[in-house]
């Protein structure tokens, strides 16, 4: 059985499609024919709507806009087709889709259009097609677009009408509607398409907002082309979707990666703090300031957990998107004034962030408690404030305070914890730097404790000093110098160089200047104190485990005994002989009077704990005036430079240098250190005086006893000439308890020598080798007490040795007078 309403051989499609409402528009857009099936599908008779504009038809006003687009397609292609929203004779809407086809009829002679309507659900496919789904796509979340091969705009739907309305973008190019360099962009991928048919995908870009210019937010947009049927390019559609928060995760997640890299590139606590504010400006607030305790700035150890009390805090370090800081008010390193209500203080006290998205400027603590405070923030338009504890290992090091304008409008819970993980890492540095500040401060003070603070060559040398810490992170260095007072008026000069640095270093260093003016107050020759000195840093190696494994806390110690190197010289001023020995180390120069400079061929050695050669001495006789000039590595060696070319600047600004002795020294540091040292620089410059012989008397004597009575004699009237008839009584009692003794107990030939400086020195040689002891005579005894009241009428005495023999001398004070 067939239905009615189905035609033979015909389909229930058929019969919809039948049902079309077909008429014709101008090319004005005037309807011109009209159907019965059109007056039953929106209820007007033909005579309300023949020369009528087709527009009046439509039911949402906008759309009178679209329909001139729509035009324009049609006279570019071959027709349109779409969704349609009409309004029916009743007032009530009616959804079409519409089938536009140019009329070729020749005997018309003008431009006519074909519309072919049918209600949407009556549409074949069961509403599921391509007139279907342009209501959908009007609504998607997502912005859509289609122009046309001019590129103007055709059809977009509601999300892109939000942003521009639609009389502002349909039929108007690219150009005309977005701005300049996001049209740019766009135009760039459509024509690639256009061109090539290959979609373009996922470009992104940040416009700002139509709601607020200041307000940036990133999109993503892909790009795809329109085919007719038969073929060809008819246009270009493209999809917009917001991803500002994938934007604005990816920045964060870059600002962090990029902070790890860049906060703590150095150990230095306020460079830190600067590189803290450098990050979160501009990309996190438009002003930062970085306040820290002043007692971390010194490298103290902070108290455990929340500030309690209003500390002393210093500015260190504050950036701002305007040039120069000018809503600082602050320096860097000055004074942080805050009262103990104030936010900072605050957020000290409870060790947690305080944020205040929308800054009150009537009733902010901000605003309240400072006036200045408040005339900047009213100035530089600040609208958003936080501020986090500086924490680290359990310890608050100081605070950290972010302002923001409208640029970027208020701080979110996502910017406070950006902030805060931003804060924290560079705790974690302001910590380190602070730990390596106080470890190098206190190997810079033991340094410059364990050094010499004031030198004296008496009246043998003239010397002067200089010494420069290495500027390493690893912090100071282990050179050393010194100058000892020995018997007789002579002087022993010393430098010396322990590798590596650090507290370590510096307390090697120590050890081996004190081990050195031990064995100086023995007397030893150069070379064979070098020995003793080697001998006690091989004890020291074997204590410290130097076969123990790498890596124990000995091996460092071990090893910077292991690189020690040393110069041990004497110089004489009676006889103008300096005899100098050396242990590795760089042999010094020596300049004459005339200005000529030698470096001495003196035999290297080997350095300190080796243990493996012997150590050879050299002598060397001296005009009065010459200078010897002993040095560091540290000194003539650099990474671009080499000894060879350190050693001939130092020569040549040896030679050229005036005669006072800091002329020279700085003419030296001048040529030789062009910026700061990688390792520790040391220079000890000294230059020669010689005794005169009104200054030095000397005697031959007998060893007959009956010769301890002209010793006294002699020694009387030489202090008579000199002047220290004060002296006479202890000096007699000296040379005859002196002499006595080498007479008893040593051999002859013996000498009498008295030499006149800031002390009196009386000294007895002989060819004995047996030394004498000081020792308590019992009450019974009739001797063993001279050498004991020759030590308490003395300042000091002692024994040294000679190639022939041996030598006791003592000193006494000299009065002013004298």
């Amino acid at each position: 059985m067939i239905s009615e309403n189905v035609p033979p051989d015909g389909s229930g499609r058929a019969c919809d499609i039948a049902k079309a409402a077909t008429a014709e528009l101008d090319a004005q857009g005037r309807v011109v024919s009209w159907t019965r099936a059109a007056e039953r599908l929106l209820g007007y008779p033909a005579e309300e709507v023949l020369g009528r504009p087709a527009t009046q038809l439509l039911a949402l006003p906008g759309d009178v806009a679209r329909a001139a687009a729509v035009a324009r397609w049609c006279r570019a292609g071959d027709g349109w087709g779409g969704s349609v929203a009409v309004r029916h004779r009743d007032g009530r809407d009616v959804q079409l889709a519409v089938q536009v086809t140019a009329v070729l009829d020749g005997a018309v002679g003008a431009e006519r259009w074909s519309v072919l309507a049918l209600e949407e659900w009556r549409v074949p496919g069961g509403g599921v097609n391509q007139l279907m789904l342009e209501p959908f796509l009007a609504h998607a979340p997502v912005g859509m677009a289609v122009l046309d091969t001019d590129l103007r705009y055709v059809w977009v739907n509601d999300v892109l009408e939000r942003l521009i309305p639609l009389e502002r973008r349909l039929g108007r190019t690219v150009d005309e509607v977005l701005p300049r360099l996001e049209a740019e962009a766009f135009n760039t991928r459509m024509r690639r398409v256009l061109r090539t048919g290959a979609p373009v995908m996922d470009y992104e870009f940040r416009s700002p907002t139509y709601a607020d210019p200041n307000q940036e937010r990133a999109y993503s947009a892909s790009f795809f082309g329109l085919a007719a049927p038969q073929g060809g390019r008819i246009g270009i559609w493209y999809m917009v979707i917001d991803v500002t928060e994938r934007w604005r995760a990816q920045e964060r997640l870059a600002l962090l990666n990029d902070a790890s890299a860049r906060i703590g590139s150095t150990l230095d606590v306020t460079c830190t703090a600067q590189e803290l504010a450098d990050m979160a400006v501009p990309a996190l607030a438009d002003f930062v300031a970085v306040d820290l305790l002043d007692s971390v700035l010194r490298g103290e150890e902070p108290v455990p957990g929340p500030v309690d009390s209003t500390p002393t805090m210093r500015r260190s370090g504050q950036q701002s998107v305007n040039e120069g800081c000018p809503e600082a008010g602050l320096a860097v390193g000055e004074a942080v004034q805050r009262s103990p209500s104030s936010p900072i203080a605050r957020c000290l006290l409870a060790g947690e962030s305080l944020v205040e998205p929308a800054l009150d400027l009537t009733s902010s603590a901000w605003v309240t408690e400072d006036p200045v405070r408040a005339a900047v923030i009213r100035r530089f338009g600040f609208r958003s404030v936080m501020v986090a504890p500086v924490q680290a290992r359990g310890i608050t090091l100081g605070a950290a305070t972010f302002f923001r304008t409208r640029r970027l409008g208020p701080f979110t819970p996502e910017d406070v914890q950006l902030a805060e993980e931003l804060v924290a890492r560079a705790a974690v540095c302001v910590d380190n730097a602070r730990r390596f500040t106080r470890e190098r401060t206190a190997a810079r003070m033991m340094q410059q404790n364990l050094l010499p603070h004031e030198l004296s060559g008496g009246s043998a040398l003239e010397v002067a000093s200089w010494y420069f810490p290495a500027d390493a992170p690893s912090g100071v260095g282990g050179d050393w110098f010194d100058v000892i007072p020995l018997s007789g008026a002579r002087v022993a000069l010393v430098v010396g160089d322990v590798v590596g640095h650090g507290i370590n270093a510096a307390a090697t260093m120590g050890r081996l200047r004190t081990a050195v003016r031990t064995l100086a107050n023995l007397d030893l020759p150069p070379d064979e104190l070098l020995a003793r000195l080697d001998d006690l840093v091989i004890g020291l190696v074997k204590t410290h485990g130097a076969e123990s494994v790498a890596g124990s806390e000995n091996a460092g110690v071990a090893a910077t005994f292991m690189g020690a190197t040393c110069l041990y010289a004497v110089y004489d001023p009676v006889s103008r002989r300096c005899s100098m020995a050396r242990a590795g180390h760089l042999p010094p120069a020596v300049v004459g009077p005339d200005g000529a400079v030698d470096l001495p061929d003196l035999p290297a050695g080997p350095p300190l704990g080796l243990g493996s050669l012997p150590f050879e001495a050299v002598e060397l006789e001296l005009a009065e005036g010459s200078l010897i000039a002993l040095y560091t590595n540290g000194l003539i060696e650099t990474c671009d430079r080499d000894i060879g070319v350190g050693l001939s600047r130092l020569t040549h600004a040896l030679a050229e240098s005036g005669p006072p002795l800091t002329d020279i020294g700085a003419g030296v540091v001048e040529a030789l250190l062009t910026g700061p040292p990688s390792d520790d620089a040391a220079l000890l410059l000294a230059r020669t005086r010689a005794l005169d012989a009104r200054q030095v008397a000397s005697w031959e004597l007998s060893t007959d006893p009956a010769v301890v009575g002209s010793a006294r004699a002699l020694a009387g009237r030489q202090l008579a000439e000199w002047g220290m008839d004060d002296l006479l009584f202890t000096t007699e009692l000296v040379v005859s308890e002196l002499v006595t003794n080498a007479i008893r107990h040593g051999a002859g030939p013996i000498t009498l020598r008295l030499i006149r400086q800031d002390a009196l020195i009386c000294e007895v040689f002989d060819a004995g080798s047996t030394a004498p002891h000081l020792r308590h005579a019992r009450t019974t005894d009739e001797g063993g007490r001279g050498l004991f009241i020759v030590a308490q009428l003395t300042r000091r005495w002692g024994t040294r040795y000679t190639p022939t023999g041996k030598i006791i001398w003592t000193e006494q004070e000299v009065s002013a007078a004298a």
